[in-house]
């Protein structure tokens, strides 16, 4: 359940690998988050030759219920001293799990992608986007533009994290004194807007020397003040604090819902506050609604997977086969994968009941509910039956394509009577299938399966589940989740009960 804790510090890994202003050496930052040292921000440029490589290191421990997790996130770009991009790597240490990605720009801007973990290995073509920059290309536009006050530009920057172009906006602001964990310097304020993928602007604040290297920035993160301030190597990489984040991935409920798996549907009337350009997205299963006031009305009421079904998939519909294929997280072409879904499907002829079948399985499949892992792909969790919601819900849905069925990841908040001593709606992950339909899959449903909660006697999916993003579990797709929570309320409830 709320094991989504390493959610919210992935999203606040991307926003401190994301490019930064100029860095002519190595240079050391410690992360703060609600006042407490959590970890630290490594930056670091070598220029060799005809290639500028730039590194961005970033390292948070966090607590999830008594339970530290380290998760770090290491993006390195390799430009020509023009900028234009040439290679990137990422690497991602999710506790005790490590995923690799490789990606090679060529000159038609194609870039061929290789991503690895626990010897899978995926290959993948994307194109690079239009006028997209990396590090280097950042500092050269830094240098051009430079820093008088009301200087004013846009980029777009590429993320080797969540291999997507984000929009950044700079606004470059006066000087001001800075305290610098006891020194005090004057230093040129200056504001980037970064529009996230699903999640809207993240507005980060940093304070720039004369030389542009950032030496603070501040950036509020789902209802949280993350913040990296230069100092000593010694301090940087030295004891963090003890950060538990369980109370951030709850939304209290305004009142007690009682046996929420019996109720045929819920209607929530959501408040987004300061995140008022948060988008719920309507689905097979809920309904939303943009109200006058701003607020939000949604309805919440779970299919029921329409019977006849076939499997695999027979159509040609380009969400639906992109929700079959392999991905690096849903490695479901994997041998030991497919030969678990067809175990657990058996002899099952409806795509509903295979669908089910799995769900079950996965529910049983999973004996140790770690808290420790940071986050696993589908090959990652068979190899170790370890984890929290987001391990049962990859593993799901890559066992659903294993088989032909189409499945999702999905990220948002479920209700829960008590998890570590929290009432409400926690931070979760879940999955959808696509079931029923004509042979080419028309007129199917999307359906929500919840292994975690089964294995935990909750039931499974029901209208206490809230969707805000669905995919192919990349750390791209939960960004919505980070972003809102901490910022929505919840005002109001009326519940249906089902007759």
């Amino acid at each position: 359940m709320a094991g989504r804790n390493h959610r919210i510090v992935l999203f606040v890994l991307a926003i401190l690998c994301a490019p930064v202003l100029a860095q002519e050496e190595t240079n050391y930052l410690a992360v703060f988050m609600e006042g407490k040292k959590v970890g630290y921000s490594v930056h670091t440029r070598i220029v060799q030759g005809n290639e500028v490589t730039t590194s961005e290191r970033a390292s948070i421990t966090i607590s999830r219920i008594g339970i530290p997790v380290t998760v770090e996130m290491t993006e390195t770009s390799v430009e020509t001293p023009a900028g234009r991009p040439l290679r990137f790597e990422s690497v991602q240490r999710l506790g005790a799990m490590t995923m690799k990605v490789v990606g090679v720009v060529n000159k038609n801007g194609v870039v061929d992608v290789t991503s690895s973990s626990m010897g899978s290995e995926q290959k993948s073509a994307i194109q690079w986007p239009v006028g997209a920059v990396m590090a280097e290309g950042l500092r050269l536009l830094t240098l051009e533009k430079g820093l008088k006050p009301g200087v004013e530009y846009a980029t777009s920057l590429f993320s080797p994290g969540v291999m997507q172009a984000v929009t950044a906006k700079v606004v470059v602001k006066d000087k001001k004194e800075v305290n610098l964990l006891g020194r005090v310097i004057k230093l040129t304020e200056t504001t980037t807007t970064l529009d996230m993928p699903g999640a809207g602007n993240v507005v980060s604040t940093s304070y720039v020397d004369d030389d542009m290297r950032v030496l603070k920035n501040v950036v509020p993160i789902a209802g949280m003040l993350v913040e990296m301030i230069d100092c000593p190597k010694e301090f940087a990489l030295g004891a963090n604090d003890v950060l538990d984040l369980i109370d951030k991935m709850f939304v209290k409920s305004p009142e007690p819902i009682k046996d929420v798996h019996s109720t045929a549907a819920i209607t929530y009337t959501l408040n987004p506050g300061k995140a008022a350009d948060l988008e719920i997205p309507s689905t097979d299963n809920q309904k939303a609604l943009r109200l006058p006031d701003g607020r939000a009305r949604l309805e919440v009421r779970p299919v029921e997977a329409p019977a006849g079904g076939r499997f695999p998939y027979q159509g040609s519909d380009p969400k639906l086969l992109e929700a079959t294929k392999p991905t690096r997280f849903l490695q479901s072409d994997n041998g030991q994968i497919v030969a678990l879904a067809r175990k657990a499907v058996g002899n099952a002829k409806d795509a509903a009941e295979a669908a089910r079948r799995i769900e079950s399985f996965v529910a049983q499949y999973i004996e140790n509910k770690s808290m420790s892992v940071g986050y696993a792909s589908a090959a990652e969790v068979v190899e170790s039956r370890q984890g929290d919601c987001s391990e049962f819900a990859v593993l799901t849905a890559a066992m659903c394509r294993a088989v032909g069925i189409p499945a999702q990841v999905v990220v948002g908040v479920a209700y829960v009577e008590e998890w570590g001593g929290m009432q409400g709606f926690g931070g979760h992950a879940w999955t959808q299938a696509y079931l029923g339909g004509d042979k080419q899959g028309k007129g199917g449903k999307w359906v929500g399966l919840d292994a975690a909660f089964k294995s935990s006697n909750r039931g499974g999916y029901d209208a206490g589940h809230i969707t805000l993003a669905a995919g192919n579990g990349e750390p791209g797709d939960f960004f919505n989740m980070a972003a809102a929570l901490g910022q929505f309320q919840i005002e109001k409830i009326e519940v249906q009960r089902a007759r």
